[in-house]
């Protein structure tokens, strides 16, 4: 571990209380839950997501926080075989919110 580098846990999920978060189509979305995979590369970010859908309740918006190019890239393939479908990443200073709604 690097002087800098925070200590991870096995629960990176976080629920409740999050903020809405605005849509590139001026809508907006209550987050359920967070996944915080900032620091992660593949395959972790994939398998936190996985979990998090796993647990969430048709109509949870998940918010998988990642600063991984491969990563972020990866996620919303996999919508359809976790139960999810991908609304929107949005960019951050250095990282990517990517929002997904549990369908099923």
């Amino acid at each position: 571990m690097g002087l800098f580098s925070k200590k991870k846990t096995d629960n990176e999920t976080s629920s409740g209380g999050q903020s809405p978060v605005a849509l590139s189509d001026g809508s907006q979305v209550q987050v359920s839950t967070t996944v915080d995979c900032l620091g992660d590369s593949c395959p972790r970010p994939q398998l936190m997501t996985r979990k998090a859908m796993s647990s969430a309740n048709e109509g949870d918006v998940v918010s998988v926080l990642i600063d991984n190019p491969t990563s972020m890239e990866a996620i919303p393939p996999m919508c359809p075989e976790i139960g999810a479908t991908h609304l929107e990443t949005l960019k951050q200073d250095r990282a990517w919110q990517v929002l997904l709604k549990k369908v099923n």
